[in-house]
């Protein structure tokens, strides 16, 4: 699953279901009963407490799965297409609890800061006691998925004590096992959320891991390595040695199982490896580019992949051959690149014929489209399958970008108003009612009316309970919060903020006096002028 197939960063959802065989029935004469296909027990809170389902699991001495998603996100779909309907999934779902956390249900967005998720979607897994296990990484290939959450299952200890065993030996060789290996390599370190480690001790600690990861661990020692080296874009104080990462990397794309073994990270990353271990214009640079061109060309044809990770493979060649380009410039790319990207995004469109497949696929093949250039494709596309989508509100957010692309604001803000006026569900109105305002505040700031009638609109679907200021809403309402009091700078807009403050006051103080949702509340304004 790609993290490329996602443009920016889903429902009630209609698992899809393996199929069972048919078991005959006596007498043979008569005609073979089919066994209704096996589905999956999802368990769906709602509120904001898991305590009963923690109960049940301590009662069934199992362990629980917490899947948290929403119904237009793109990625949640294709874990459904691709994991939730495997019989193995469904099958070995028997041995956990599984519960389906949509971030649109009451009470999940403050569940969603108990245990620390933000990013749809997150798969988790918990002891009985509700001790957190692991965190499953959502964008390795379903079947890699299936035998990471297969360890996990069998993990006999949390993934938080393994990484303490792992660093508690400075200069030594760590006494684990190989799985112990496999599941720190295979760790979900972009979703941890401070579970784990602080953000800023992330990157340095992947790296150390992959320093002390023992060569015969050849798998997770490679794994490791390809992490550190990207992670090494966003933090450059590991003391990563280029040198040294560069020939370990060229070794791994050079050992195609291993290259397609993790497929996921060239796909997701192969712009960060490049701009961490080489320079612009350099040899080095031409050399490493190609090798991860070659890697990509073969996971773009891997029949094994699914075919949004297939597509994630040309995504990432246009961005390697537009990672030295000026940002914003018209792309400048070979003409076969240009077909390439044209055939996949044709390729997925017509060969993918399942609903949440198709959610995942069509925007990124889309995205992929106007990447290249081929904008009026792009919207052909995108046009064409927003009656049949799953959720066509996130579609009109690629539209309004494309509209963006060609300097169409009245388009751009347009297809925005027509997304936020579809969206469906608290927590996505509120970060789509959200966008489309700071949309409007960046390309038609003169226009205070709409932007007033917007904000209001959001501030007044606020349901004044605690729930609604968690996670990813709490956001939402800071990130506009910030936006209006940039747009008010010199005091330029203060009679509609003062009123759209006013709204927002009104809502928190019908939130009980001391719980810590009001404070939220009342300092979306407050916390927004400070970061602005």
């Amino acid at each position: 699953m790609t993290r490329l197939a996602l443009l920016a960063t889903i429902p009630a959802v209609l698992l899809a279901c393996s199929k069972a065989p048919e078991v005959a029935v006596v007498p043979p004469a008569k005609p073979a009963a089919a066994v209704a296909p096996a589905t999956i027990g999802w368990v769906k809170p709602e509120g904001a407490s898991l305590d009963a389902v923690f109960t049940k699991a301590k009662a069934e001495n199992k362990p629980v799965f917490l899947y948290w998603g929403a119904v237009w996100c793109p990625p949640c779909n294709q874990i459904k297409a691709t994991v939730f309907n495997r019989p193995d999934f469904v099958e070995r779902s028997k041995g956990f609890i599984p519960v389906y956390l949509d971030g649109d249900t009451p009470g999940a967005q403050k569940l969603g800061t108990q245990f620390k998720v933000r990013g749809y979607p997150t798969t988790i897994l918990f002891k009985p006691d509700g001790t957190e296990l692991t965190r499953l990484p959502g964008e390795v290939d379903a079947a890699q998925y299936m035998q990471i959450l297969k360890m996990g299952m069998s993990a006999t200890q949390p993934i938080k004590e393994t990484l303490t065993a792992a660093m508690a030996a400075p200069g030594a060789t760590p006494a684990l096992s190989a799985d112990d290996w496999r599941m720190l390599a295979y760790y979900a370190w972009d979703i941890d959320e401070a579970q784990l480690l602080p953000k800023k001790d992330l990157a340095s600690t992947v790296h150390q891991l992959a320093q002390k990861c023992p060569p015969e661990q050849q798998e997770a020692s490679a794994r490791l390595t390809l992490r550190s080296v990207a992670m090494a874009a966003q933090d450059k104080t590991t003391g990563l040695d280029k040198a040294q990462a560069l020939a370990q990397v060229h070794k791994i794309l050079g050992d195609a199982p291993r290259a397609r073994e993790n497929g996921d990270i060239f796909v997701n990353y192969s712009n960060d490896i490049a701009t961490v271990l080489t320079t612009a214009g350099t040899a080095e640079r031409t050399t490493l580019l190609a090798a991860l061109n070659a890697a990509l060309d073969k996971l773009s044809v891997d029949a094994g992949l699914s075919k949004a990770d297939q597509l994630g493979a040309v995504q990432a060649k246009v961005a390697l051959a537009l990672m030295d380009q000026p940002k914003g410039a018209k792309p400048e790319l070979a003409p076969e690149l240009v077909a390439q990207a044209q055939a996949a995004a044709t390729k997925a469109d017509t060969s993918s014929t399942d609903k949440y497949e198709r959610q995942a696929v069509i925007p990124s093949a889309a995205h992929l489209l106007s990447q290249v250039g081929l904008i009026d494709a792009s919207d052909a596309m995108l046009k064409t399958e927003l009656p049949k989508a799953v959720s066509s509100y996130y579609h009109m957010l690629v539209l309004s970008s494309n509209a963006k692309l060609r300097d169409d604001k009245v388009s751009a803000l347009d297809w925005a108003e027509k997304a936020y006026a579809g969206s469906q569900g608290p927590a996505t109105r509120l970060q789509w009612g959200s966008g489309y305002v700071q949309k409007l505040i960046t390309m038609a700031p003169q226009d205070s009316a709409r932007i007033e009638k917007a904000a209001a609109q959001v501030i007044g679907e606020l349901d004044a309970a605690p729930e609604t200021f968690y996670e990813r809403n709490r956001r939402s309402l800071e990130k506009m919060g910030a936006q209006l009091n940039t747009w008010n700078a010199g005091g330029k807009h203060t009679p509609v903020v003062q009123k759209l403050t006013a709204q927002l006051n009104a809502v928190c103080a019908k939130l009980p006096e001391k719980d810590s949702a009001r404070d939220a509340c009342t300092g979306v304004f407050a916390k927004a002028g400070k970061k602005a």
